[in-house]
């Protein structure tokens, strides 16, 4: 009995503090709110120059989230409607059509499948001139997206320049939806393959739709891609673990300062294939839900991770309502997983003497266990149970694609070839690339490289120390082999300029899908889950953290030593 009121005596306590401590939070924000409220009216009075209160206060929002994480925002009237297409809906009005600046012209670039644009001939290359009578030179990309995007049944009109002539298209409005998953369907070798680009509204419906469908295939194991999904809503990431893990099993916990933000979130449907063998594919730009589901799957021993070790979000916002409808996004939040674990990669609360936030160390991860008991680690992001390198590209082709170079290109390509193989099994043959090769003469695509960028530091270095003569010449003779590596380029990533043109080009007939499609033809990491699924022992092996197995692209290495030395 005893034990029980000394207890209760910790309990109040402890509650006597935290009441005590959020009663002086309120006054410290009451009374620097009065301190401020002053200080902007004073401003605003009596300042010897004219003042803009909105621009002044707007200064101030923006001062004060500098200090906090990226994720904290201000959402003035103004831009929630993009904020919410960009964070919750997928639905919009619109033509469905996407659109890029090149060199202070706008073209389209893409348009969507069965969506007014494609349905009224409007085609990627087309430029556009005007729309709904108003100038588009001088606007930027918010300003044109107000223009397009419009009430469901309303019409645009669009002035294009299509090769030199002036045409009109009047287009209807449609309702846009923009799927969270952007393909499913089945591979060679019966295997159900999922894409899911993001965890906005409906998505958990549109994974269990495709699943389901897939699932009267008889698939022998499915792939669940999260590669570049960059989250979303984490009810969404719940249901969707749910659709493989058993009912009534802890998924995520949200911990926060207030205690009302610590929320444990639970599944709680029957799963619809708790038995089906599953790869999840993960890279750098996973993040947010796209972990909180690779993080449980893996953490479960549900799922075997395949990729790149994950961004390392690891952390909850919630949206809250401001006056004159806007809006502000609070990290309220941080979040852990199954093993208790939390993934969060960058400490915010800490910054350099430069301002710069820093990555928490490796040194300081601490070992958790999955449910059988592998080693899984916190920090830096989810690390996958099989590494899967992926190469870097390279500089001339991140110039090419910045300077799309490959635009024009893959707009004439449409224009003097009506029809191309499937997307499955289209690529370049080796005229076509020569012939890109030829519209490069004369064209801008330098770059500068970290080679040429350390020569330029170590003759700034010379310099610095009076030895640039002793060097000089040496440093001459590597920036004319550099000039001179440059030339040969083109045919030195030959295999990568010509893997990235064939996705433009591919998307002017098969659009979104297709590219998804013949990307297919180059992509180690869906082999790799292939290739796991095509073997039951290495899977089990894997799931029950027995053995070594082979990282793909380096060598041989076992999980707890990759996640200590990466």
């Amino acid at each position: 009995m005893k034990i029980y009121k000394i207890a209760a005596v910790a309990l109040l306590i402890t509650f006597a503090s935290l009441t005590w401590s959020f009663k002086e939070d309120l006054f410290q924000v009451s009374k620097n709110l009065d301190i401020f409220a002053s200080l902007y009216k004073e401003i605003n009075i009596n300042y010897v120059e004219e003042t803009n209160p909105s621009s002044l206060m707007r200064s101030s929002i923006d001062a004060m989230l500098e200090n906090l994480d990226p994720y904290t925002e201000y959402v003035p009237e103004s831009e929630v409607e993009d904020y919410k297409l960009k964070y919750v809906s997928t639905q919009y009005g619109g033509i469905g059509a996407s659109t890029i600046f090149i060199e202070g012209k706008l073209f389209v670039n893409e348009v969507n499948e069965g969506y007014p644009a494609d349905k009224q001939g409007v085609k990627p290359g087309d430029q556009l001139v005007k729309i709904n009578g108003n100038e588009v030179k001088g606007k930027d990309r918010a300003q044109v997206s107000q223009l397009l995007r419009g009430p469901k049944g309303s019409v645009v009109e669009l002035l294009i320049i299509r090769e030199g002539a002036l045409i009109t298209k009047n287009l209807t409005r449609d309702e846009i939806k923009q799927p969270n998953v952007a393909y499913s369907g089945m591979t060679a070798d019966n295997i159900a393959y999922i894409r899911l680009d993001k965890f906005l509204e409906n998505s958990a419906q549109e994974v269990k739709d495709a699943a389901v469908s897939l699932g009267k295939q008889q698939p022998k194991g499915m792939i669940l891609d999260l590669r570049y999904n960059g989250g979303g809503i984490l009810q969404e990431a719940v249901k969707i673990v749910n659709i493989f893990v058993d009912k009534d099993i802890l998924i995520v916990t949200q911990k926060g300062r207030n205690p009302q933000k610590t929320i444990t979130y639970k599944t709680i449907n029957q799963p619809l294939f708790p038995n089906v063998p599953l790869v999840v594919l993960i890279s750098g730009f996973s993040a947010s839900a796209s972990e909180i589901v690779a993080g449980a799957l893996q953490d479960l021993d549900r799922a075997i991770i395949v990729g790149q070790r994950s961004y390392g979000k690891g952390l909850v916002q919630q949206t809250f309502n401001l006056p004159y409808n806007s809006l502000v996004k609070v990290t309220v939040a941080k979040y852990f997983t199954p093993s208790g674990r939390c993934i969060q990669a960058l400490d915010y609360a800490h910054k350099d003497a430069n301002g710069k936030t820093l990555k928490f160390a490796d040194s300081l991860m601490s070992k958790f266990s999955t449910k059988t008991g592998r080693n899984v680690y916190d920090g830096n992001g989810i690390y996958p149970d099989v590494l899967v390198n992926s190469p870097k590209l390279s500089p001339v082709t991140i110039s090419l694609l910045n300077k799309n170079l490959f635009f024009d290109y893959a707009n004439n390509y449409k224009k003097n070839n009506k029809e191309i193989a499937p997307a499955a099994s289209f690529q370049l043959t080796e005229n076509d690339y020569a012939a890109f090769v030829n519209t490069m003469a004369g064209r801008d695509y330098s770059y500068t490289s970290r080679t040429e960028r350390l020569l330029s530091d170590l003759r700034t270095e010379a310099e610095k120390e009076n030895k640039l003569t002793l060097v000089k010449a040496d440093l001459e003779d590597l920036k004319e082999k550099m000039l001179g590596a440059r030339k040969t380029d083109l045919t030195t990533y030959k295999a990568e300029i010509k893997r990235v043109l064939e996705t433009q080009i591919v998307s002017r007939y098969y659009y979104e899908k297709g590219k998804v499609i013949q990307a297919f033809q180059y992509d180690k990491e869906l082999n790799a889950a292939k290739s796991l699924l095509n073997n039951n022992n290495k899977m089990l092996a894997i799931l029950k953290g027995e053995g070594e197995y082979k990282t793909i692209g380096s060598p041989i290495k076992t999980i707890a030593a990759a996640s200590d030395n990466n």
